[in-house]
């Protein structure tokens, strides 16, 4: 198996469009690069070190410059991207008898690790109230259901166990799992935001894996969801 840096990242994970057993396309939308990375084999995702599946990755510096506020264009080029892979990973189509499961990994009294927690902060769940209606559009809300499970060194539990059980009790259709992720690169600090349709392991870019979240182990097809707000010490003295 090739060794790579540590990185959660799909795109820094070798020159991908030339290894065997890889998808790679590139295309833009609202003036945004969007690279599609599909790992197709076991062979490709041994090399690679990624599980086999799809990986989408926005390519979006404002958000480094904004201090974290997209506009929206970005907004826009993102919920098609979501959409898109939550209905694939579904099987169904979005509409008001959708069910959701938003999950904040991460620690949130750590800054680099607390974009999870304070993503689920931002949501409003509508699990209790399952016929509320969007102002805009007057259709049906999808029933959504959010909450952070905390790191297992907080709570004593492994986050998985902690998800399937909210799984269990809330029976969604779908996972998103929201968490930082770590690059290699220090231009992707906070400029790229990536999808995957294949769970996601917390801890894992930081070399601290701990058990992970995916349709095997939480029940129910699982998208992860993550900008990366880490890259390892030698990188920043190296770019410095």
């Amino acid at each position: 198996m090739e060794a790579y840096a540590a990185s959660d990242l799909a795109r820094e994970c070798g020159t991908m469009s030339a290894q065997q057993g890889v998808r790679v396309t590139k295309s833009e939308a609202g003036g945004r690069e969007i690279l599609r990375v599909q790992i197709k084999s076991a062979e490709a995702a041994a090399r690679i070190g990624k599980p086999c599946g799809r990986y989408v990755t926005v390519a979006c510096p404002e958000l480094a410059l904004a201090g974290g506020r997209g506009d929206e264009e970005l907004c826009r080029v993102l919920a098609v991207e979501i959409r898109e892979m939550a209905e694939r990973l579904a099987g169904k189509r979005i509409d008001g008898g959708f069910s959701v499961l938003a999950v904040g990994l991460g620690n949130a009294d750590m800054t680099p690790d607390a974009l999870g927690p304070r993503t689920v902060s931002c949501l409003s769940p509508t699990r209790h109230s399952p016929h509320q209606k969007s102002p805009l559009l007057g259709a049906r809300l999808c029933e959504l259901a959010a909450f952070s499970p905390g790191v297992s060194g907080q709570t004593g539990l492994e986050t998985v166990e902690l998800v399937r059980g909210a799984a269990a009790a809330v029976q969604p259709d779908l996972v998103i799992a929201v968490d930082a992720l770590a690059a290699r690169e220090t231009a992707h600090l906070a400029a790229t935001v990536q999808l995957a349709d294949t769970g996601i392991q917390p801890g894992s870019g930081a070399g601290r894996a701990r058990p992970a979240l995916t349709a095997e182990t939480v029940g129910v097809p699982v998208m992860a969801i993550g900008v990366p707000t880490v890259v390892g010490s030698a990188t920043l003295v190296g770019d410095a």
